[in-house]
């Protein structure tokens, strides 16, 4: 088996990458009833904005979408297929998303996530993110990056 090995998406990963945040968001389709279509636009992001893969064997494990505001740095999204979770994928992506950050002079991330993923946010809590606001099912949170 290869290692995981972690790239700037290409255009060509696009059906890959939707392929693999499908299977990560498809335990909470049941239930979250307003759940959008979290893999539509693959490739325009690739084309627009920060996006890595982490593939391993040629196949892609997991995905990063960073999008580079005035201020700040949104991670909109990250994802990693159920069948590699464990491995430490998730925790290397974020490495990496707070590392691209700082490269570029931006010392905080922002992300949203639904009130019904209340393990998404006990993770988050746990990795230094916290809790900015809840509107409707959108919980907001933040976390201020060291200048290391």
């Amino acid at each position: 088996m290869e290692q995981i090995e972690i790239r700037k998406a290409q255009l060509s990963d696009a059906e890959g990458l939707a392929a693999c945040i499908d299977a990560a968001y498809a335990k909470y389709q049941s239930r979250i009833f307003d759940m959008p279509a979290v893999s539509d636009g693959c490739a325009e992001e690739i084309a627009n904005n920060q996006v890595w893969v982490a593939t391993q064997d040629g196949a892609i494990v997991g995905g990063l979408f960073l999008i580079a505001n005035d201020g700040f740095m949104k991670l909109a999204n990250l994802a990693v297929h159920p069948v590699h979770g464990g491995k430490g994928i998730g925790g290397r992506l974020m490495k990496l998303a707070e590392q691209a950050t700082r490269e570029q002079g931006l010392f905080e991330m922002r992300l949203n996530t639904h009130v019904a993923m209340p393990e998404n946010v006990e993770l988050y809590t746990h990795l230094g993110w916290y809790e900015t606001s809840r509107n409707g099912n959108t919980v907001s949170m933040s976390k201020r990056l060291g200048r290391e």
